[in-house]
């Protein structure tokens, strides 16, 4: 945290992004923050917990919270990552709720609506994915309807993935935060820690790599990491799954999936670290470990939703 001078007229709070599983959050907030701090795939339910992103502006420093996609919770698992989204809209001054524009309004839009409205804060709507609209005149009716259900501060097109509207998006934010000087310093980007960062992306290349079914059941954690020198680390991650024919398909076969996942990895870590990178990837089976509250504790997924 920062407790440095500002100027006169500075602004400073949190923002809650809030969408459905896919509606672009994590891309979002990697855009806004420059840097890749939350993984990204196409599989829902890709966050499970909550990622703090901070942008520091010169009238302001806006630090943002992804959420995990809204969805309907199975496991404790599930109920703790909704937990994490009330927990949000709790504490945050400004709520943004991402919607993609490219899609119809389903069942799963308006309980995500029905949450902004329960918690009453001022919030924005972002109307995402503009770019993969053929024809944009389908926005007015969607505002329109949108417009009818809540008193948004601003409606927003944007597109997190190409960049588009972000810098009116983030102007239009500062003008809805509390006067304050910087919560945090202005080279800190996140509340992350490398070891969490290194597990989310060995769990984000295997969401990019296994099928439909992969995603749900597997679990990284980062169980040690060793600075061997300025310039040398070693890291050992566990993938945990629910059955042995789950470790067999991350496996591949010869190792070949796992190879591929651990290079993949090892990569972007290095690219993140600065330096040379050892990594050992290792898949453990765990029967049932999205009900197990002492195996979600040591994974960092706190928050009990209320029963």
């Amino acid at each position: 945290m920062s407790g440095s001078s500002h100027n006169e007229g500075y602004r400073s709070g949190f923002v809650a992004l809030i969408g459905r599983p896919n509606a672009g959050k994590s891309t979002l907030l990697n855009q806004v923050v420059g840097e890749k701090i939350a993984a990204v795939s196409d599989k829902p339910q890709t966050t499970r917990f909550k990622i703090q992103g901070v942008t520091t502006r010169p009238d302001g420093q806006i630090v943002f919270v992804d959420t995990p996609g809204v969805h309907k919770p199975g496991y404790e698992l599930n109920r703790r990552m909704m937990a994490a989204v009330q927990d949000a809209l709790l504490q945050v001054d400004l709520v943004c709720l991402i919607r993609d524009a490219s899609v119809s309004t389903g069942q799963g839009d308006r309980f995500v609506l029905e949450l902004v409205q329960r918690s009453a804060k001022p919030a924005l709507l972002l109307l995402n994915k503009i770019d993969k609209m053929k024809d944009r005149s389908g926005l007015l009716p969607l505002i329109e309807w949108y417009k009818d259900q809540y008193d948004w501060r601003e409606v927003i097109p944007i597109s997190a993935l190409r960049g588009e509207m972000i810098d009116v998006l983030q102007a239009e934010i500062i003008k809805y935060l509390p006067d304050g000087g910087p919560l945090f310093a202005e080279d800190e980007l996140t509340d992350q820690s490398l070891r969490t960062l290194a597990a989310e992306i060995v769990r984000e290349k295997l969401l990019r790599t296994t099928g439909e079914e992969i995603p749900y059941v597997t679990a990284v954690v980062t169980e040690k990491w060793e600075d061997v020198r300025d310039d040398f680390t070693r890291i050992y991650c566990t993938i945990v799954v629910e059955r042995p024919s789950q470790k067999k398909i991350i496996i591949g076969k010869g190792a070949s999936r796992l190879k591929d996942v651990g290079i993949q990895a090892r990569r972007e870590i290095e690219t993140l670290v600065g330096h040379q990178v050892h990594l050992e990837l290792f898949v453990k089976v765990e029967d049932d470990w999205r009900n197990k509250e002492h195996l979600l504790d040591e994974m960092g997924i706190s928050g009990r939703a209320n029963r």
